[in-house]
């Protein structure tokens, strides 16, 4: 077997211990006592390390021992309810003599940790590249343990942005009005080029260097809690670096998705996710989907491994509980096997029962996405349950510059937007649902309206007041452009001004913000604080209007109160006739505009600015 397990040659540099030790790795490090779910799997890694004999001090029982084909690894299994101490040993024997041993630790949980809150549709999140947003520490750049050095000339290569710059501007983001916090992965990527994004991780339980540290990560979570904040983890289950330590020494060959007629097990996914719920879809197609690699750099990982799963799930409720966390974004998800992500989604959520995460859908139609939702009828037609609490709205994504570039028509324009919402039927929990008109991947909105801060004010408006979960990416609050087409990812991930002491200006401070940047940043601070407070807005219901004249009006209400918001997406002013909207404006008489303040008669018309939203609180 030996061809399997070392398919990749295992590096000094990734061994956690001394090499002069036998036990070289244990995960996870340590754990927690009074989990809902007491079983704990406990990988050891050494040399050899399967032709020991392995005991557990403290007549602390073994439940199970599982080797595989790969002699390096032993997975341990335990009941922590049966456990009366707080520490003892792995000890690792050869005959009767303890040749080296780990000292295991089961911790306390902090108070009240099963019930801990979440993201909601009482938030906004905020979406950060963290190499590119502050550099708070110069000193840890580069790390002399990983490989690619920061270079800020190169538009792909690492800029030194980490955690402590973004604990700096904790006031920026929580004056801004956003509530919750997602990075995309802070995990050690240890790839030789590209490895800011931080998608090719090589260590689950680790921060990467250049980043920080373990608790400098749980200290950002707890300087964010502290305010009421949330942190959301980018979680990545589909695939992982090619210079992953257990990539490179292999427990068995079946941990990744193999394919003999590729190079080193390649072959790149076809990317068709549909062809998870097309019961029609060939079989060759659903597997180069599915187990397909998304890079030669990425390989894809294999979650029907019960081993992979267990390895997965308790990463994910390790970090959960160690840096106190509000919230998973998972990547790629229709691209995992669905019935091992249903489980891993179902086990999370056991642990933590208002957690809450947010799988990224990329899908074209409200049909494909709420299919991934907990308990979606139209996922339950393929005789599937996902468990996912939330999912991306990825229709609404694809449809909304389409919707302000287009003349208005039977389906284009503004109609676009309304038949996005005219689906709403088809998601189980349509208040769970994230909202947003870019992020890391996608073209910069203020480079595809050339940094209108008009179209940019209505899409902020449209995502802050409709239903579900707004997401802002970091920079279009001061108009931060990026060309997708000419200058490929690194374009749309430029570096925050201000965020390096070198930067000739400061976005950060509004005093120094320019012209342009400031009105950007006041009217996105004006309206997602305003959004702070309003239940209406959170969980209310909707009434559409179908658009006319390119302009479209919804309401958002309950029992104590309701808001009209419209949207004039003409380039000249228009009259807005009220008769048409009477059954949601009746008893009321006046409203008062959020952002300007400015009062209205709802007597008889409305006034509309060329290119212009409107939000107005009704008033009797």
């Amino acid at each position: 077997m030996k061809k399997i397990y070392t398919i990749f040659a295992l590096s000094a540099a990734v061994v956690a211990f001394s090499q002069s030790k036998t036990l070289e790795r244990v995960e996870p490090a340590f754990w927690w006592k009074g989990m809902k779910n007491p079983q704990l799997q406990i990988l050891v890694y050494g040399k050899n390390i399967a032709d020991h004999e392995i005991e557990l001090s403290d007549g602390v029982q073994i439940k199970n021992i599982q080797k595989v084909e790969n002699p390096n690894y032993v997975f341990l299994t335990v009941n922590t309810n049966e456990i009366n101490v707080s520490k003892f040993k792995i000890n690792i024997k050869k005959g009767k003599k303890n040749i080296d041993s780990y000292p295991y630790e089961l911790k306390q949980r902090i108070q009240n940790s099963a019930d801990r809150g979440s993201f909601s549709s009482k938030d906004v999140m905020y979406l950060i590249m963290p190499d590119r947003f502050a550099d708070g520490d110069t000193s840890n750049d580069s790390s002399p343990k990983l490989i690619e050095k920061a270079d800020r000339n190169l538009p792909n290569g690492r800029h030194g942005g980490d955690l402590k710059g973004i604990i700096n501007n904790i006031d920026y983001i929580q004056k801004l009005g956003a509530t919750a916090v997602w990075l995309t992965p802070v995990n050690e990527d240890n790839e030789k080029v590209y490895s800011y994004h931080g998608y090719a991780q090589t260590d689950l339980y680790k921060i990467d260097a250049r980043y920080g540290t373990n608790e400098e990560y749980r200290d950002l979570s707890r300087e964010l809690n502290k305010r009421n904040m949330k942190l959301v983890m980018d979680y990545v289950t589909n695939h992982w670096g090619v210079s992953h330590w257990i990539i490179k020494d292999l427990p068995s060959k079946d941990w990744i998705h193999w394919f003999n007629e590729g190079e080193k097990g390649f072959y790149r996914s076809n990317y068709k996710t549909t062809t998870q719920f097309d019961t029609n879809a060939s079989e060759i197609d659903k597997k180069y989907a599915l187990d397909g690699w998304f890079d030669t750099t990425m390989p894809d990982i294999n979650q029907k491994n019960p081993l992979v799963l267990k390895y997965l799930t308790q990463n994910a409720i390790w970090w959960i509980e160690y840096a106190e966390l509000g919230g998973f974004r998972v990547d790629t998800y229709p691209y995992n096997d669905k019935e091992a992500m249903a489980k891993w989604a179902e086990a999370i959520t056991d642990e933590y029962p208002k957690f809450n995460i947010v799988g990224e859908t990329w899908l074209n139609t409200a049909g494909y996405i709420s299919a991934w939702q907990k308990n979606s009828k139209t996922g339950e037609a393929a005789n599937y349950n996902s468990n996912l609490p939330s999912v991306m709205d990825f229709m609404l994504y694809d449809d909304m510059a389409k919707a302000f570039k287009e003349k208005e028509g039977w389906d284009s324009g503004l109609n676009k937007l309304y038949n996005v919402f005219a689906s709403d039927f088809l998601y189980p929990d349509i208040n769970n649902v994230m909202v947003f008109f870019e992020n890391h991947d996608t073209e910069r909105w203020n480079e595809i309206f050339n940094a209108d801060p008009q179209v940019y004010k209505m899409a902020l408006t449209l995502i802050s007041t409709v239903r579900g979960i707004p997401q802002l990416y970091y920079g279009s609050e001061v108009g931060m452009r990026g060309d997708k087409n000419k200058g490929g990812d690194a374009d749309i991930r430029r570096d925050f001004p201000g965020g390096w002491k070198s930067d000739k200006q400061n976005a950060f401070n509004p005093s120094s913000q320019t012209a342009g940047q400031k009105e950007f940043y006041q009217f996105t601070q004006k309206l997602l604080n305003w959004r702070k407070g309003k239940e209406v807005i959170h969980i209310g219901k909707t009434k559409n209007y179908i658009p006319l004249n390119n302009i479209f009006v919804y309401f958002r209400y309950n029992e104590k109160e309701s808001v009209m918001v419209v949207m004039n997406n003409n380039t000249k002013d228009e009259v807005l006739p009220l008769s048409r909207f009477q059954e949601s404006l009746q008893g009321f008489t006046a409203g008062k505009e959020v952002v300007s303040g400015k009062e209205f008669s709802l007597q008889n018309s409305l006034t509309l600015p060329a290119k212009t939203s409107m939000i107005i609180e009704l008033q009797k």
